[in-house]
């Protein structure tokens, strides 16, 4: 998080923080922690927020598919979406529903777009 937030929407935060710069020659030896200059992303969803196991994984994978098909449109930097607020259990009853769904992938679209632009 020590990224700053380009981007939010009701649920979600996007958080971007540049990749370091090559290692020298003396340091070659060392891995570095992002061995590609590629877009990264990353996920936070607190159990404060989604309670549920089910929901967080839902979500996870909404989060990954979303930015999966805009990173083309990101810039080569490491990304973290962080879930900041909860969806209200009683309009969203079940954690696999479609409107859930249809919700979180509307919010993570906007996002994204936000953040690319």
């Amino acid at each position: 998080m020590a990224g700053t937030t380009v981007s939010r929407t009701a649920h979600f935060a996007l958080h971007r923080i540049a990749l370091p710069a090559p290692l020298a020659e003396e340091q070659a030896d060392a891995r570095p922690l992002f061995p590609v200059d590629d877009c990264w992303i990353g996920a936070v969803l607190p159990k404060r927020w989604a309670r549920r196991a089910v929901t967080r994984n839902a979500i996870r994978r909404q989060i990954y598919a979303v930015c999966g098909e805009h990173a083309a449109a990101l810039p080569a930097a490491v990304h973290v979406v962080r879930l900041r607020s909860g969806f209200d259990r009683k309009q969203f009853i079940s954690a696999t529903s479609v409107q859930l769904k249809q919700a979180v992938r509307g919010e993570l679209e906007q996002l994204v777009r936000r953040a690319a632009a």
